[in-house]
């Protein structure tokens, strides 16, 4: 373990330069930059909200920051585990030429993108203070869901990119996988009916949908629902476990398939 820590200390600026090259390319032909990654977000909202408000909102003034918040989990999520699954693919010319641990593609991948979440998040407080909510001393929990759903998208990143070395198909399946979280994660309609429904087993199953529901908890000023911080917790140290074993044991075999 030592060992390890140690290769990783030594790596660290690697690492940060891998960040830094990922954010750039992320906004290297936008003319609005990082600034894109706020309104983004907001116009997402407004479409949802125009769409959904009536429906599924129940005429309830906050639920822009509903759907915003669930918005923003979601598409960390996505974007995380789908910039993992492609890293070591997209870098191979990198890996062939020089040597590098390779963990350090993913891992970047992913925290590039969490780095731009964080600043999303500028959004979702500016759209609740127009919308009058409140911060409550529950709002400093939501430090917790938010590491977890760190965890969460490292874990699966971490197996996506071992699988999506060998079976090149990943990518669009983890596309149509993806799609059926977002609807599992109640971005934009309130569970409460389908959790009291034969159904219910399905949200209950997804650990981003506890991600999300101890989130928009801390914001709306409740506390957390234990359950679902264990559950998905659980499920996030699993993934993240079996993502770095699967990763560890053919990373060596990587260099023959890319």
């Amino acid at each position: 373990m030592k060992k390890r820590v140690k290769g990783f200390m030594q790596y660290r600026f690697l690492l940060g330069q891998l960040v830094k090259k990922g954010i750039k390319l992320k906004y290297r032909r936008s003319y609005l930059g990082i600034v894109w990654s706020l309104l983004e977000p907001l116009l997402t909202m407004i479409v949802l909200t125009l769409i959904f408000g009536e429906l599924l909102g129940k005429g309830d003034k906050t639920y822009p920051v509903y759907v915003l918040s669930g918005r923003l989990l979601y598409t960390f999520f996505n974007l995380g585990t789908t910039t993992a699954l492609k890293s070591i693919r997209n870098n191979a010319g990198m890996i062939k030429k020089v040597y590098i641990p390779k963990y350090l593609y993913p891992l970047a991948g992913v925290l590039f993108n969490y780095i731009i979440f964080l600043i999303s998040l500028i959004v979702l407080v500016a759209v609740g203070a127009v919308l009058g909510i409140r911060p409550t001393i529950y709002l400093i929990q939501a430090v917790i869901p938010l590491a977890v759903l760190f965890l969460l998208t490292m874990g699966f990143g971490m197996i996506l990119a071992t699988v999506g070395v060998f079976f090149r198909d990943m990518e669009y399946l983890w596309g149509v996988v993806s799609m059926l979280i977002m609807y599992a994660s109640a971005i934009f309609y309130h569970p409460e009916k389908i959790l009291q429904g034969r159904k219910g087993f399905i949200l209950k199953l997804n650990p981003l949908f506890g991600v999300i529901h101890n989130f928009r908890s801390a914001i709306f000023g409740e506390p957390m629902y234990m359950k679902y911080l264990w559950y998905s917790l659980g499920v996030s140290v699993f993934c993240l476990i079996v993502g770095c074993i699967m990763f560890y044991r053919k990373q060596d075999e990587f260099i023959l398939n890319i």
